[in-house]
């Protein structure tokens, strides 16, 4: 189940728990962060191609994608058997920031994304069917776990994609990873 734990950002000890998911929304779109539900309009196979994902989801991705003036979609997937998994998930695990939206819809899996806003820390844990949209400048973090299984639709202004820059904070390491939240 998806769920929202927010933490004043010098206390990783107190946190608020929210897991209707209505008020998870309304919480984060009080700090620019679009949280959304979708669903597929095609059953999709285990090993759906990307082009499968994207044509199942076609009708949201669309509208993301005029919204906000996307220029790409793709679709990302990483297993516990993936053999960069360790220095992927520690690329992903420092403060950082973009210049554009972080766009990710989880077509399968999890993965848990921590925002830090306004003096607190937003930790998002998303599931199947759940869309997460960081705003561009909103310092964030992101934890796919040590055994990562997760499938994500991504969106990208820039030819460039993923690109962070990192805040050199230590503030993430001081929260719970994705196998303690």
């Amino acid at each position: 189940m998806s769920q929202l734990k927010i933490f004043p950002e010098n206390n990783p000890q107190a946190a608020e728990i929210i897991s209707n998911f209505d008020e998870m929304a309304s919480r984060l779109h009080g700090i620019g962060v679009r949280f959304e539900r979708w669903q597929a309009h095609q059953p999709l196979s285990d090993g759906a191609s990307q082009d499968d994902v994207l044509a199942a989801y076609r009708g949201p991705v669309d509208r993301l994608m005029k919204e906000y003036n996307f220029k790409s979609a793709d679709v990302i997937s990483l297993r516990p058997d993936h053999p960069d998994k360790v220095a992927l998930r520690n690329k992903f695990l420092d403060e950082h920031a973009h210049s554009d939206f972080e766009v990710r819809f989880f077509v399968d899996g999890l993965g848990l994304f921590y925002i830090h806003a306004h003096q607190h820390v937003y930790g998002v844990l998303c599931e199947k069917g759940d869309l997460i949209s960081v705003p561009a400048d909103t310092k964030h973090w992101f934890d796919m776990g040590p055994q990562p299984q997760f499938k994500c639709i991504r969106l990208f202004t820039t030819p460039e994609g993923w690109v962070a820059k990192y805040t050199g904070d230590t503030i993430a390491k001081k929260f719970p990873t994705l196998d303690q939240f």
